[in-house]
């Protein structure tokens, strides 16, 4: 299984702790808010549907 490290997104903000962070984990991408540590719930998507999230965003 492949799993990578949880990266802080780039425009995330550093005041408070606040940051969204995401990774590879298998052939998912997960995504969790680190103010919350351990503890936070985890989104996972597949790669289809994670690339239609942030197209969705983008729009």
């Amino acid at each position: 299984m492949l799993t990578s490290e949880w990266k802080k997104a780039s425009r995330s903000s550093n005041q408070g702790g606040n940051c969204v962070a995401a990774r590879v984990f298998g052939t998912d991408v997960q995504v969790r808010d680190t103010k919350l540590g351990r503890i936070s719930p985890i989104l996972s998507a597949s790669p289809a549907d994670w690339a239609a999230l942030l197209g969705g965003l983008r729009r």
